[in-house]
């Protein structure tokens, strides 16, 4: 678990040695929504229902902190690459992310907490799926600060070339999490049954767990420790940090939100629509695991070659993630088609969420690839210090093409719609990944060609 030099050997070695544990690692803390679903599903439509509402929302407010830990990765890698005389520049700089990260979750948490009756009651939910995202609210509140905390920490590890690590933690918050999920939803002697109130406690405990380990491992290996002029140079961190940061959050956070609003289009067609169409996208993201640990793997590897001058190097990796994408998304397509009616019986209740579960499995995961490409190239752009171009085409793929889309098309046809316009924002995404590919230089890259700096350098 040393720190691993990704500046050297075969590129796809390096790819591998970051994004393989991180597989795990995201398997783990996907689970713990596919745990949710099933354990909340044998309580009612109401409880699987409001999971519905409440996936999309979360899920925006979770993708600020790995837009934070985006900055913090992209920083701390190029620091590293670069082999500076200052060997206090990477810690110093994990320090800077970590403060920030803790005021970000503080105000976030807050508004969530605030916000979030008003919020749900637009988007459509009702008296009894309302009443249960209530119960939710104020633990998954406080569980965020915890989860920012591991976020930006395990950033730190991946940004020093430890996957493995990084993806330990992020198994051990799961699994407390998934252990303890059964005992607070149903009760457990002493214990009440708590239902989705107990889901979201569960949550907190786990992130808690998680966090306090994994900062406390990463002071440990120096990584997260006492430095020399810990506060020097902050305002240049913060800026460096916030200018991947702050876009990456926005490109992390607009799918969800963009599906928060296709939930809505999809809660006009029924209860047993929203349950079925939320199903099917946890069972999605689980699907995408291995895509999502790339677009993990990808950053440290563009951000250590990136600082070092190898950019052909970063080129290359996008290239070998790229077709990866292609192979894994047809792989995966076929076998999600063929077993599309078992999948949705484990994770929907009742005939009419099954049937809505399984017809988008069958239909949108032919086009599962081009949302890999996009997390992919989204991430290398992120580490070039590109994440501009990531929002805009996070942006560009949301509300140019799937909200109008699905609205639309749920008008004129009305669940069969809603499928074809996730295939056509995910077709988007291949030509958009593509042009910001070329745009931002890393086409470039691939053909090895030299690429001018346009980094400023790291602090201290």
């Amino acid at each position: 678990m040393a720190q691993a030099d990704l500046t050297r050997g075969p590129v796809w070695k390096a790819l591998a040695w970051v994004s393989a544990p991180m597989t795990l690692g995201i398997v783990a803390v996907l689970s713990v929504g596919l745990a949710d679903a099933y354990f909340l599903g044998q309580l009612g439509q109401a409880p699987l229902a409001a999971v519905g509402f409440i996936y999309p929302v979360t899920t925006a407010l979770t993708s600020m902190s790995i837009g934070l830990s985006a900055g913090a990765n992209a920083v701390v890698s190029q620091a590293i690459g670069r082999h500076r005389a200052d060997a206090d520049a990477p810690i110093r700089l994990a320090l800077h992310s970590l403060a920030m990260g803790l005021a970000m979750a503080f105000v976030v948490a807050a508004a969530f907490f605030i916000c979030a009756p008003t919020l749900f009651r637009w988007m459509g939910a009702q008296d009894a799926a309302l009443a249960e995202t209530r119960l939710y609210v104020p633990w998954w509140s406080v569980s965020f600060i915890f989860l920012v905390v591991m976020m930006v920490t395990n950033s730190v590890f991946r940004a020093h070339g430890d996957g493995l690590t990084s993806a330990a933690f992020m198994v051990l918050a799961a699994a407390v999490n998934i252990a303890i999920n059964p005992v607070l939803i149903f009760g457990w002697g002493p214990i009440p049954q708590l239902g989705t109130e107990g889901a979201a406690l569960a949550t907190a405990i786990g992130r808690a767990v998680g966090a306090v380990a994994a900062a406390c491992y990463a002071w440990r290996r120096g990584f997260l420790t006492v430095c020399g002029k810990p506060f020097k140079n902050f305002w240049s961190s913060a800026r460096q940090i916030v200018a991947v940061g702050v876009p990456a959050a926005g490109s992390n956070a607009i799918n969800p939100a963009g599906m928060a609003l296709v939930t809505a289009a999809v809660a006009t067609l029924g209860e047993a629509a929203v349950a079925g169409f939320g199903a099917a996208t946890r069972v999605q993201s689980v699907a995408l695991v291995a895509l999502f640990a790339l677009s993990a793997g990808i950053g440290p590897v563009v951000g250590q070659n990136f600082g070092a001058e190898r950019r052909d190097r970063a080129g290359l990796a996008l290239k070998q993630a790229w077709m990866f994408s292609v192979f894994y998304g047809l792989l995966l397509a076929a076998g999600v088609t063929l077993f599309a009616d078992q999948i949705a019986g484990l994770f929907s209740e009742g005939s009419g969420a099954r049937a809505y579960t399984a017809q988008y499995l069958r239909v949108v995961s032919w086009s599962i690839m081009g949302y890999g490409i996009l997390v992919i190239t989204n991430a290398a752009m992120n580490a070039r210090s590109k994440a501009a171009y990531s929002l805009g085409l996070s942006l560009a793929r949301i509300f140019a093409v799937y909200v109008p889309l699905a609205w639309v098309g749920m008008w004129l046809f009305e669940y069969w719609g809603i499928l074809f316009a996730a295939v056509a924002a995910n077709v988007f995404a291949i030509a958009g990944g593509l042009f910001c590919a070329r745009a931002t230089g890393l086409m470039d890259d691939l053909n090895g060609h030299p690429v001018p700096r346009v980094l400023p350098q790291a602090n201290g």
